[in-house]
């Protein structure tokens, strides 16, 4: 990393982003072009875990070529400058992960990313799922993790 004192190298601050965020951007390739879509997720461990529609591009890119990025942001605020736009800056927390993407079968494998989804934006484990059969479930195991923050001014 070009700026150190941005670095995130604390595993459970990066753990901690991660969680609170609302938003994962999936980067994946298609063909020659990369691909990038935001979705809903959850975090258990090392692996994420999302849902999607059964078809689409965004599964046939993982059936192609299953290495993925992964990018998770807090915008905190932006900082006004006075009159020169060197003076204005912004405030946020970023982690980018490297890893495997799957497209889980096993109908236990895939409630058990579901309730890790669902947890996350509920708070709740008890859920029933009736459309296993008709939703996908992704699952991506990380290779690496890295983290950046705007130091606070002042």
């Amino acid at each position: 990393m070009r700026r150190g004192d941005k670095e995130i190298a604390d595993r459970a601050e990066l753990d901690r982003i991660i969680d609170q965020a609302s938003v994962l951007r999936l980067g994946l390739i298609d063909g020659s072009r990369p691909y990038v879509v935001p979705l809903n997720f959850g975090r258990d461990g090392d692996e994420l875990w999302m849902h999607s529609f059964p078809g689409g591009l965004k599964l046939e890119c993982i059936r192609r070529n299953p290495s993925v990025c992964v990018e998770i942001d807090h915008f905190v605020s932006i900082i006004t400058g006075a009159n020169a736009c060197g003076g204005w800056s912004a405030r946020y927390d970023s982690v980018i992960g490297f890893g495997t993407a799957e497209i889980v079968e096993d109908e236990a494998e895939k409630e058990r990313g579901l309730r890790v989804i669902m947890g996350k934006y509920s708070g709740r484990d008890d859920w029933e799922f009736s459309m296993l059969k008709t939703t996908a479930v992704i699952r991506v195991r990380l290779d690496s993790l890295t983290g950046k923050h705007s130091p606070k001014k002042g």
